[in-house]
């Protein structure tokens, strides 16, 4: 399904897999991306699980949520390393996850940790997109949720780059609904980040 018919505009799509949900305590432990031009076809598709600063002692979090392990991060690409690939995918695009603002601020987070500049302006958010569809609240809006109504298929869901993928399939869908065709529509829907 095609974005905006303008294969000018890029959309970095994100997701981020924690070790838990307290931006305090918790890191990421894998980053997934995927990159779509305006004609909605796939230019880049990565995912990065992340090692941890302390190697002896770190925490996962849930297991059971995201099939994240303590050995498979053990040896997986530092912070650095993962930023190195993620800022290009990044650059020029605009920044798109399901829930943007828990995704920016561990990747805000993170990227203090390895003192690199997060170049994220503003970002899309297309939970807010889903919610602002249904002011009276009466639909599910999780990403599997959204998946199910547009037909998407989400293979694991809390798998940092199934995750991406669909949010990058249910985009479309929901620009569409807010009919959003345009490039210089996208402005007026995008979140400024909090500082």
């Amino acid at each position: 399904m095609s974005l905006l018919d303008d294969p000018t505009v890029r959309f970095a799509v994100v997701d981020v897999e924690t070790s838990g949900l307290s931006i305090r305590r918790d890191r990421v432990l894998q980053v997934g991306v995927v990159v779509v031009d305006g004609t909605g076809e796939v230019v880049d598709r990565w995912a990065s699980l992340v090692r941890p600063r302390r190697r002896w002692f770190f925490r996962v979090g849930p297991t059971r949520l995201h099939g994240i392990h303590r050995r498979d991060v053990a040896r997986a690409p530092r912070l650095d390393e993962v930023f190195s690939r993620l800022l290009p995918s990044l650059d020029g695009a605009v920044f798109v996850a399901h829930n943007a603002s828990f995704d920016l601020a561990f990747l805000r987070k993170a990227a203090l940790e390895v003192g690199v500049d997060l170049p994220i302006e503003q970002s899309l958010c297309t939970l807010r997109l889903s919610r602002e569809l249904d002011p009276g609240r009466s639909l599910s809006h999780r990403l599997g949720a959204l998946c199910e109504r547009y037909e998407v298929t989400l293979v694991r869901p809390h798998d940092a780059l199934a995750d991406a993928d669909a949010t990058a399939a249910v985009l479309p869908h929901l620009l569409a609904a807010h009919g959003i065709t345009r490039r210089d529509q996208i402005g007026a829907r995008l979140d400024q980040p909090a500082a």
